[in-house]
């Protein structure tokens, strides 16, 4: 059993992974950090580097709970999908994805790899979302 989250080098994945160990603490069991780099490579701002996850490692380090980063490169398939896909054979008892601030144009030509976890997750999905920058 543990906690899934989809992972996005920014403020609101950063919030995301902090959820998750505070879910993983509770629950009493692992972080799984998901984090996809596909076909456009780092180029999308959604892919981490090796800083950006150096970083985070170094967070559930510092916090003291189990964990393991999932970093897939050339995933085929979804970000939504890998998230799920690693959420099913880890037996997930939350995946906590991190939603930000997009137009419903945007949405609607691009869809959303939070909507789709939404909808598809087999297990309760903790959706955050950081605060607008001031």
């Amino acid at each position: 059993m543990s906690v899934v989250v989809g992972y996005v080098p920014d403020r609101t994945g950063f919030l995301a992974v902090t959820e998750a160990i505070q879910q993983a603490r509770w629950r009493g069991c692992a972080v799984v950090v998901v984090n996809i780099v596909d076909e456009a490579g780092y180029t999308r701002p959604t892919a981490a580097d090796e800083v950006d996850l150096d970083a985070v490692q170094q967070r559930l380090s510092a916090a003291g709970v189990q964990h393991r980063i999932e970093h897939r490169t050339g995933a085929g398939g979804t970000s939504a999908e890998v998230i799920l896909e690693v959420a099913e054979s880890e037996a997930a008892e939350l995946v906590v994805v991190g939603l930000h601030r997009r137009s419903p144009v945007r949405k609607a030509l691009l869809g959303s790899t939070a909507q789709r976890v939404l909808l598809d997750a087999p297990c309760p999905v903790l959706a955050v979302r950081a605060p607008a920058p001031s």
